[in-house]
C-alpha cells in the first residue's frame, strides 16, 4: 500500500478521534437547550407558611416559617450542592415546630430564592443571613448549619456575634486538612477557583455541564452517599426539581469551581467563633473531620457530638438522636 494511503487513513483516524467527542459534546448542549425542561414543577420543600423578604446583597429570598410556638427562634441553613434546599432542613423543622419559633431558608440561588446571575461569594451568603436574623427574626437566635452551609454561619456569626444565641454545625466542611478532599475544594485552597470557574460557567456548555451533574442518576449517587442506609423517599425527586429550574446552574457552578469555599476555615472562621458552637458529625463521603479535634482543644466554647451511624444527614437518620443532642447543648447554655 503506497505510504500517501496509510497517511491519509492514520490522519482520517486520529480525526475520528478528536470529531466523535466534539459531536457528542455538541449533542448534549444542543439536547440541554431544547430537550430538558429547566421549569419542572417546584412544589414547597416543607409544608409551612413561606415568606420571602427583599435582601439587599441577593434579591428576593425564601424562608419557610411556623412562629405558633413561643420561645427562642431556631434557624435552619442548608448545604450548597447541585440540588440544595430547605428540604435538607426538614426533619428539624418538622420537629421542633411545635416547641419554637422555626425559620428555614433558601439560601441565595436555591429553591425559591432568586437565582440570577451574579458574583456569589461566602460574603454575600453570610450578609443574606445576617439580613434574615436582623430584619426577619429580630432577635438573637439558635442557628443550625449543614455542611458548607456552616462556613457561611460561622462568618456571619464572626460579622454580627450578637444575633446569635448559639450555633449548630451538622456536618461542618472545613476540617480538611490542606490539599485533600474534594476538587472543589483544593481549587479553592490553591486559589485556581476563579480560572476553573471561568471554564466552568462559559454560556456555550455552563447550563449543558450543570445538566450533567443535575441529572437523575447524578442526583441519585450522590445522595446514596451521605446515607449509611437508604435515602429518604422523595429526597431524589425533590432535588431534582429544584435543581432544574431557570439559573439554578448559577451557585452551583460556583461550588464545585471551588470559590465558596473559606481556604483553612477551621483556622480562619471555627477556631475565632466566640458563640457557643456544637458540632455533629460522623462518616461523610464529602467532608472530613481531620483538625476538628485540634479545634476542640483551642477553642473551649466548641463541643462536639459523633452520632453513628451516619453519612453526613443524621437528622435524616437519626432525627432522635440528634434532637437529644442538639436539646442537650442548648440546655446547658448560660443565659
Amino acid at each position: 500500500m503506497p505510504s500517501t494511503q496509510v497517511k491519509k487513513r492514520r490522519g482520517g483516524g486520529l480525526g475520528n478521534l478528536f470529531t466523535l467527542p466534539l459531536f457528542a459534546a455538541g449533542a448534549w448542549i444542543a439536547y440541554s437547550r431544547f430537550g430538558i425542561d429547566h421549569q419542572v414543577p417546584l412544589p414547597d420543600a416543607i409544608l409551612a407558611e413561606r415568606k420571602p423578604f427583599l435582601s439587599q446583597v441577593a434579591g428576593w429570598l425564601n424562608t419557610y416559617v411556623d412562629r405558633e410556638a413561643g420561645g427562642r427562634p431556631l434557624v435552619l441553613v442548608h448545604s450548597v450542592n447541585a440540588a440544595a434546599s430547605a428540604y435538607e432542613m426538614g426533619p428539624l423543622f418538622r420537629h421542633y415546630r411545635s416547641r419554637r419559633p422555626v425559620v428555614a431558608l433558601d439560601l441565595p440561588g436555591y429553591g425559591f430564592s432568586d437565582r440570577s446571575p451574579r458574583e456569589y461569594t461566602p460574603e454575600l451568603f453570610a450578609r443574606a443571613i445576617l439580613e434574615l436574623l436582623e430584619g426577619q427574626v429580630g432577635e438573637q437566635a439558635d442557628v443550625v448549619g449543614l455542611s458548607l452551609g456552616c462556613e457561611f454561619v460561622a462568618r456571619a456569626a464572626l460579622m454580627k456575634p450578637e444575633q446569635f444565641h448559639s450555633l449548630v454545625l451538622i456536618s461542618p466542611s472545613g476540617f480538611n486538612q490542606y490539599d485533600t478532599g474534594r476538587a472543589s475544594q483544593r481549587a479553592g485552597m490553591r486559589g485556581n477557583a476563579d480560572k476553573v470557574h471561568a471554564v466552568l460557567s462559559f454560556p456555550l456548555w455552563g447550563r449543558a455541564l450543570f445538566d450533567l451533574i443535575a441529572s437523575k442518576p447524578s442526583i441519585d449517587y450522590f445522595l446514596k452517599q451521605s446515607f449509611a442506609g437508604e435515602p429518604t423517599p422523595g429526597f431524589a425527586d425533590y432535588g431534582y426539581a429544584t435543581a432544574h429550574q431557570p439559573g439554578a446552574e448559577h451557585v452551583p457552578l460556583h461550588f464545585v469551581s471551588g470559590r465558596l469555599f473559606t481556604p483553612n476555615a477551621a483556622e480562619v472562621l471555627y477556631e475565632n467563633l466566640r458563640t457557643p458552637t456544637l458540632a455533629i458529625y460522623d462518616q461523610d463521603a464529602y467532608v472530613s473531620f481531620d483538625t476538628l479535634p485540634t479545634l476542640l482543644e483551642r477553642n473551649p466554647r466548641w463541643r462536639a457530638r459523633r452520632i453513628a451511624p451516619t453519612r453526613g444527614l443524621p437528622h435524616f437518620e437519626k432525627l432522635e438522636e440528634t434532637a437529644a443532642a442538639l436539646d442537650e447543648f442548648w440546655d446547658g447554655l448560660t443565659e
